[in-house]
């Protein structure tokens, strides 16, 4: 939320209500239920009056949309699990693989369903070095790895990754890149192990140049999620590890399309150098894997999703 303030933006807090925190499944993440929260709403959207109201919440579903479609004049959904139904004019599922026929029985007939990366949500800035990006990567080398496993890292997953990479063929001339967020509670285990790597390795916290950060590596091993569509777009090469269920589909659509490969977590001190070996071994495999990338999206969502909204068929 500060990131947030600090870009100007205007932020309202809702508590948790510990009355309804055994909720089960994703509606335990709201902190309380959906007509509670709606509640609550309510009056901060009755005084905003959006003419578009964006909603990208799990444990939201038609419902809380119902019970509060008199205080916009249009929702936008954010989803990306298929799972329940909405009262919306536009929905956005960013999932590579995902078709019309998943939403159709779980939106209205007349909501604009926007399905694939090529809707991503992505900072300009992606975009900007989308082109510079591809041109490093021809007949690309392994010199600069990218670690990241999102902003917090709860299972300390980072640790067991630069672990694994001491025991990997690294070149002489590699360096390693640890991405954190400044909210991780094991900033300081990472930064010790990062000291005695024996390949030159630095630990970044709370980055607002991402999109360079990617731009200059060669090789991510990374979290399956929303930045997956970060990295197709700069066509960085990518090792995933899968951290929740709901990362599963989009992993493996990932895998097919060439844009990845997948790394089973209870046997990455095994199976990291062996990739690492490969890799180096096989020379247009980065390559390859840098071009898949790129043609699973363009970058451009957020401007297209915005003209849509803006373009007056609502």
């Amino acid at each position: 939320m500060g990131i947030i303030r600090e870009q100007g933006h205007a932020v309202y807090s809702l508590q948790a209500d510990e009355r309804h925190l055994g909720l089960s499944g994703h509606s335990a993440w709201l902190g309380a239920t959906q007509e509670m929260d709606a509640k609550v709403c309510r009056p901060i959207l009755e005084r905003l009056r959006p003419q578009w109201l964006v909603v990208d919440h799990y444990a939201l579903d038609e419902c809380w949309e119902g019970l509060l479609h008199d205080c916009y004049n249009h929702l936008l959904v954010i989803d990306d699990l298929a799972d329940r139904r909405h009262q919306c004019s536009m929905l956005l599922d960013p999932n590579l693989g995902r078709v019309e026929g998943d939403y159709l029985p779980l939106t209205p007939s007349r909501c604009t369903r926007l399905l694939g990366p090529r809707y991503a949500l992505l900072r300009p800035e992606f975009s900007v070095l989308r082109e510079y990006s591809a041109l490093r990567r021809r007949q690309a080398t392994l010199r600069s790895l990218l670690v990241t496993m999102g902003g917090v890292d709860e299972k300390n997953v980072t640790c067991r990754v630069l672990k694994a990479l001491e025991g990997a063929p690294l070149p002489v001339n590699c360096r390693i890149t640890v991405i954190m967020g400044t909210t991780s509670p094991h900033l300081a285990e990472v930064g010790r192990l990062a000291r005695v790597m024996r390949v030159p390795t630095e630990v970044l916290v709370g980055v607002r140049d991402m999109a360079r950060c990617m731009a200059e590596s060669d090789l991510c091993i990374g979290a399956a999620g929303g930045t997956a569509w970060e990295r197709c777009c700069l066509g960085l090469p990518t090792l995933l590890l899968v951290l929740a269920e709901n990362q599963i589909p989009g992993a493996a659509a990932l895998v097919k399309a060439g844009a990845a490969e997948i790394l089973e977590l209870d046997r990455i001190k095994l199976d990291l150098p062996l990739k690492i070996s490969e890799i180096q071994r096989e020379t247009t495999r980065l390559e390859c894997m840098s071009g898949a990338g790129l043609a699973v999206t363009s970058g451009t969502g957020a401007w297209d999703v915005a003209a849509l909204m803006t373009d007056g068929v609502y």
